[in-house]
């Protein structure tokens, strides 16, 4: 894992995060206190990255050291600071900083902005070494820079789907890491739906997000353990027996996590009978999903025989993203990850209202934003909405352990639903997919 020096001269801040690098698997090089000790450092230690705070004692702070680092020794800084003001950022922005995180922050931005800075750099080594003509191996930085103001970095695609309960899909992902916001997304949405909603699964954290639906009975997990997928084929018959034919008195969606099952004859056979009761009318749909590290193309060629639609994966170069409102749209679209972070990012409010449903925090709403879209979002900014909400009484607040919860008061249900309906006509206005004039649903 990768090498990171810390400067920062708060002791406690410093520890702080060679903790939690620590804790996400990367090595602490060292720390430093001061702008001078930063370069003595860097110089002695090499280190692959630079996590550097702005204002420190010294003679030099921590925008003039990281250009140091920068120019002598070529290592990638990011800065780590509590000043976001516009003069702090426009004298940042000089050196060509590889981030800028804003304290206070959390883990999930920290590794982002880590692994960015190191896939940024590593992308510009790349293509140094694909583009030097034989001769000119001596060409110095500046001169390199001067014709290319920003390096085309590989595009990040994101798969945009409307709704996972109109078909059976087939899953494969190569990173195990986006198979459970995925799960947790599609039992929501499963949930919302209403009707019967089956997960099975080997290994899964999601039971503590579920705990009341699964004692009402809206949800039943089944755990799936080494040898034991064939009791699943009368588990699907009994439920789906039992269903009535018209979809509008209830469905069965079922998510089956075959990650960790070897009986691969035993999946087929789920596969064909989910199929064939689906032929037969019964309303039944979800998702099949399985590891493509654990199968090879003639098992892929097998379990999706059938399959009506297919999502694949890839990790860092794919992702998924399920629809949270339904819109008249393509059941799937694929844009560039940037136009998702825009978005997100610019009509932050609609998004943070969709997730005010049930008792939430604000690290909750920042870790579900950055599972479902990828974009990552201030925890203080979506606290700020929060404070203003419940300071207008649309939202009360409890405090559970450590945690602020909030719920939206009656109210306040009014107000979000409101607010989500103007959206979503002012959206459809803009795209050409719906009337002029908004209408609150009370007025209808």
């Amino acid at each position: 894992m990768s090498n990171i020096l810390v400067v920062d001269d708060e002791a406690i801040i410093a520890m702080q995060l060679e903790e939690r690098l620590n804790a996400m698997g990367y090595t602490v090089a060292g720390i430093a206190a001061s702008g001078e000790d930063a370069i003595e450092k860097a110089r002695d230690l090499h280190p692959d990255l630079v996590l550097m705070d702005i204002v420190m004692p010294g003679r030099l702070n921590g925008i003039e050291a990281a250009k140091i680092i920068a120019d002598e020794m070529n290592i990638p800084v990011v800065f780590v600071t509590s000043f976001a003001d516009d003069a702090t950022i426009a004298k940042a922005k000089l050196v060509g900083p590889y981030g800028y995180i804003v304290k206070p922050f959390n883990e999930l931005e920290i590794k982002a902005g880590i692994e960015v800075a190191l896939f940024r750099k590593s992308s510009e080594q790349d293509l140094r070494k694909a583009t030097t003509v034989p001769g000119t191996e001596h060409v110095s930085k500046e001169g390199m820079e001067a014709g290319a103001e920003y390096i085309d970095l590989p595009e990040i695609k994101t798969l945009l789907l409307r709704d996972i309960f109109t078909d059976i899909f087939l899953f494969l992902y190569a990173d195990p890491a986006m198979r459970e916001p995925i799960f947790k997304f599609a039992i929501e949405a499963g949930l919302k739906r209403g009707g019967r909603n089956f997960f099975a699964y080997h290994h899964s954290v999601l039971q503590k997000y579920f705990l009341k639906e699964i004692q009402n009975g809206d949800l039943y997990m089944k755990r799936v353990k080494k040898g034991e997928a064939f009791l699943l084929p009368k588990i699907l018959e009994r439920c789906s027996a039992s269903l009535p034919r018209d979809p509008s008195n209830g469905s069965l969606q079922i998510l089956l996590d075959f990650s960790d099952i070897d009986e691969f004859s035993d999946i087929l056979a789920i596969k064909d009978l989910i199929l064939k009761q689906k032929s037969q009318g019964a309303p039944v749909s979800g998702i099949i999903a399985l590891d493509m590290a654990d199968i090879d193309h003639h098992k892929i060629k097998q379990i999706s025989e059938g399959m009506g639609k297919i999502i694949i994966s890839t990790g860092k170069d794919t992702t998924l993203s399920f629809a949270h409102q339904t819109y008249p749209t393509e059941s799937v679209t694929v844009v560039p990850q940037a136009t998702i972070d825009d978005v997100v990012k610019k009509s932050l409010e609609p998004v943070v209202l969709s997730l005010l449903g049930k008792p939430v925090s604000g690290y909750d709403i920042v870790h579900e934003i950055h599972n479902r879209y990828h974009v990552l979002i201030p925890q203080a900014r979506i606290y700020t909405y929060l404070y203003d909400l419940e300071k207008k009484g649309y939202l009360t607040m409890k405090t559970s352990g450590k945690s602020k919860l909030y719920s939206p008061t009656e109210a306040g249900r009014k107000y979000i639903d409101n607010r989500l309906n103007e959206f979503k006509y002012v959206f459809r206005h803009i795209l050409g997919e719906g009337a002029a004039v908004l209408i609150p649903p009370e007025q209808k």
